[in-house]
């Protein structure tokens, strides 16, 4: 069961679903309507929503704005091989904002979602660095 619940605007919830599920490890846990899903991996819950796809989530502001994708703002996801993790993704076409850096902790890489969301795939270097 999730213990922590991220939730993403995308622009097309299905794909979404599709690039998580196909690429990333999660489980869909429902999808009850076109502008929503919900997604599991191990303690994360994905919670996908559709920008103006209310009520909800992706429900303009009371100001009239609407949630979009994208930013900075995003989730990591451990892996044992973060080279050979790339290489698979790229080989299935995964957009990628960067190129494998070294951090204090180990080595990351940002791919994206197909609405542009960041998703870090992060390789621990240190013991103290792993989930």
């Amino acid at each position: 069961m999730a213990s922590v619940s991220v939730r993403y605007i995308v622009h097309d919830v299905d794909a979404a679903i599709a690039f998580y599920r196909d690429h990333l490890g999660f489980t869909e846990v429902m999808h009850p309507a076109p502008a929503f899903a919900m997604l599991e991996r191990d303690d994360l819950r994905l919670v996908l929503s559709a920008p103006g796809g209310g009520p909800g989530g992706g429900q303009a502001m009371p100001d009239g704005s609407v949630p979009a994708p994208g930013g900075w703002n995003r989730f990591s996801i451990e892996v044992g091989d973060l080279r050979a993790a790339v290489e698979s993704l790229r080989a299935a076409g995964v957009r990628f904002r960067n190129d494998i850096v070294e951090g204090v902790g180990g080595r990351q890489v940002l791919v994206e979602d197909p609405s542009g969301n960041p998703v870090e795939l992060f390789e621990p270097t240190r013991p103290e660095a792993r989930l």
